[in-house]
């Protein structure tokens, strides 16, 4: 080949190049997938100075470092990123290549698809959205609140509607069985949809139903004293009586049982959970659920991640210093056997979970909320610890915090300023009313998938 053929055969070689990156470049920068890039659709559900929080099909929450004032909540967005994202935690480091504007698709029914996350409650969501397509904000608002039973919630529950209440042992106190049922029929016919009636029934040191020896002849023992009289089998024949006399009383909900794991008499956990390690404890967490189904109670996980050996949030904010190993490996297989037995529910604590999150509690932290949603593929309803307790109680805006952490169900005793928090919020555009659609909507499939709401679908 003589010189003259040479330099043009290089000439096309450095052309072909040059043209193939110009091509990869615009490719980036138009989003369109190249190598180690991937795509994400997502809602919208905060924006901070220099970062977007969204929230995917499947409920976990991502934060991107992403500058952009047109970003509002509320949108939806396809975002393309390089690499992989962390999902049991929600703030990413990845490379954003680009994010636009994304149109909501709807299923057959109507139903936005990032409502759809193929969950323990999908056969219900038809009815669910032809419900919430029913129902006022304020209405929606109240149905994702699980309230502290008031003195005068009667009158309280007709005027708000909430979700749910729960009880106490004082509302229980010398009533007998009638007196709670009238209770309890009172209120759910004053509900438009019917409520969630919740307790703490757990046995040993809160019996806050058989405690009333009107109720029960006597209270119910821990899960410590069963175990060590008569194994596992006790276990099952104590929740199966349990939730006979919870169903009977008209209780549907048992925030039990404590698959906490603690094997020091010197922790603040250990009286109320088993005692065992992770494995037996998790064969106990299998147990009560499989032995609770069918009977027209649900049982809830509590209290996640683990509470450890870590004080009472009762009274103060509580930090939980052990590592993220640690934790999964010992706190978590309880929770997962209870998710894998088919639990509905799981109670998330207000522990500090340094390894996790290290500024929020765990109920207000949406990187826990993402271990839960990923790690463990829970589907059904997460709830946060009363936000009344003291290790919560002082932090700003912890409604609001708890909405946007991915909680279903927020536990109040200071409904109104909940209430009005969420209100504020949408107007403000901190909460877009379709987080708060979400929510309710999963709350109402919840209450069709226990047999709550008696309709037949069309």
């Amino acid at each position: 080949m003589n010189k003259k053929n040479i330099l043009i055969a290089l000439s096309i070689v450095f052309v072909t190049i040059l043209a193939s990156g110009i091509l990869i470049s615009l490719r980036v920068n138009k989003g369109t997938q190249v190598d180690d890039t991937n795509e994400l659709l997502a809602s919208v559900i905060n924006t901070d100075g220099d970062y977007v929080t969204v929230q995917d099909s499947n409920n976990i929450i991502y934060t991107f470092g992403m500058n952009d004032d047109d970003i509002q909540v509320g949108d939806f967005l396809k975002i393309e990123y390089s690499g992989d994202l962390n999902k049991n935690f929600d703030l990413q480091n990845n490379e954003i290549i680009s994010y636009t504007s994304a149109d909501v698709t709807e299923d057959e029914n109507g139903i936005p698809t990032d409502f759809l996350d193929n969950g323990i409650f999908k056969d219900y969501y038809k009815q669910a959205y032809k419900k919430l397509k029913e129902m006022s904000l304020d209405e929606k608002i109240a149905q994702i609140l699980l309230v502290r039973y008031p003195d005068d919630g009667i009158d309280v529950l007709r005027d708000n509607q909430f979700g749910g209440y729960v009880f106490f042992e004082k509302d229980f106190k010398d009533k007998s069985s009638t007196e709670v049922k009238n209770m309890m029929n009172s209120l759910q016919e004053v509900s438009n949809i019917p409520i969630l009636t919740a307790t703490d029934e757990e046995g040993g040191k809160v019996v806050r139903v058989s405690s009333n020896p009107k109720l029960a002849s006597t209270p119910f023992k821990s899960s410590k004293e069963l175990y060590a009289s008569g194994g596992f089998e006790a276990i099952k024949n104590d929740t199966i009586k349990k939730s006979n006399l919870l169903y009977n009383l008209g209780i549907n909900v048992n925030l039990a049982p404590v698959v906490d794991v603690s094997t020091n008499s010197s922790d603040y956990m250990y009286d109320r959970a088993l005692g065992q390690g992770s494995e037996i404890t998790s064969t106990y967490a299998k147990t009560v659920i499989d032995a609770s189904k069918g009977l027209g109670v649900s049982y809830t996980l509590k209290h996640f991640p683990g509470y450890g050996n870590n004080k009472d949030t009762h009274t103060e904010s509580v930090t939980d210093d052990r590592t993220y190993d640690d934790i999964l490996k010992n706190d978590i297989p309880p929770f997962e056997a209870g998710i894998d037995a088919g639990t509905e529910a799981v109670l998330v604590s207000h522990n500090i979970v340094k390894s996790i999150d290290d500024k929020n509690p765990a109920s207000l932290s949406p990187s826990v909320h993402n271990l839960l949603r990923n790690e463990l593929n829970f589907t059904g309803i997460i709830m946060t610890d009363d936000l009344a307790m003291g290790a919560v109680a002082d932090i700003a805006d912890a409604t609001v915090k708890a909405v946007l952490a991915g909680n279903d169900l927020i536990m109040t005793t200071d409904y109104q300023s909940s209430i009005n928090a969420i209100k504020t919020a949408i107007n403000n555009k901190t909460i877009d009313e379709n987080l708060i659609d979400k929510l309710a909507f999963r709350v109402i499939a919840w209450k069709y998938y226990k047999g709550l709401i008696f309709e037949r679908q069309k």
